[in-house]
Parts: C-alpha cells; structure tokens; sequence
C-alpha cells in the first residue's frame, strides 16, 4: 500500500509541476519578436467592426452596435438600397421600415447583419428562412395591400411594404 502512495504522490508532483511550468510560462510577456516590433493585437469580426475594449477597438464601456435594449453609440442604419425594391437588414432594424410598390414588384431583404434574421408576413403570404450575414430573400408581390412583417427570431423588428394597384 505504501508503494501505491508513494506513486500517487510522485504522479500529483509531476502533473503540479508541469501545470507550474505551464502557468509561468504564459505569464512571463510576449516573446522577442513581439516585444521588436511592439505590436498591440486588434481583433475584428468579419463585419469589420473592432472588438470593444480591445487595443484598436472602441472605448471600454461603449456600447456594441445592434444590442436590443442597450443604447448604442453607433451610426444609424445604412441607408437602403439605391434600388427602391430592396431592404437592408441592418442595426437589428429594417430599412426602410416602410416601403412602397406597384403590384408585380419583387422586393429583396438583404442581412446586413451579422445576427440570423427572417423576413415572416403577418398574413402568412411569404417566410423567409433564416438568413446568415449578406444571405437574400425575395418575394414577388401579385395582389395590392399592405403587408405587415417581422424577423421571427427577433420579434421586436416590423415593417411594412405597401403594394399599390
């Protein structure tokens, strides 16, 4: 039995060490080539937009862009699109929220986010499936009305597009 402890407590030293060497490692800075050319990591999502509260990104304590319910120091959505039958998703919002059309008209919703969103008639007339950043929906509209919708993932984003006879 005593050999049996005797092998534990050696495995314990061992694997105490290795995790000391380990963490003493990782805390003793950047290496050579970092410290030469003084180089601050900036880390960007894909949007382009830099992470807050890191070396480049913006201020701590800004808020992110497109955070329901959290004011945000950002632009206000892109504009849409020159083509007057197209709507950006963008900033969690649909712009614009309301949009115009004569009867035949497609219309196309374009995420410019990076979040999923859906583009759900309140009729039922047409659904989208989810759609990832810089995916597409369109819809042609055959009768005249007005057509209420939402992103049913986030239900706090409506529009409307109004098709004329």
């Amino acid at each position: 039995m005593r050999v049996f402890l005797e092998r534990q407590y050696a495995l314990a030293a061992m694997v105490f060490a290795a995790a000391a060497a380990l963490l003493l490692s990782a805390c003793g800075g950047p290496d050579t080539a970092s410290q030469a050319d003084n180089a601050s990591p900036t880390f960007v999502f894909s949007s382009g937009a830099e992470t807050p509260g890191m070396p480049g990104g913006t201020a701590p304590g800004t808020a992110m862009p497109g955070m329901p319910g959290i004011p945000a120091a950002v632009q206000s959505p892109e504009p849409a699109p020159a083509n007057s039958n197209a709507v950006n998703i963008d900033n969690f919002a649909f712009v614009p929220s309301s949009l115009t059309v004569p009867v035949g008209t497609t219309v196309t919703w374009t995420n410019k986010d990076e979040e999923p969103h859906t583009v759900v008639s309140s009729d039922g007339s047409f659904h989208s499936p989810g759609m990832g950043a810089g995916a597409g929906f369109t819809f042609t509209f055959t009768k005249a009305g007005s057509f209420d919708y939402i992103c049913s993932i986030h239900p706090f984003m409506h529009a409307t597009v109004v098709v004329t006879p």
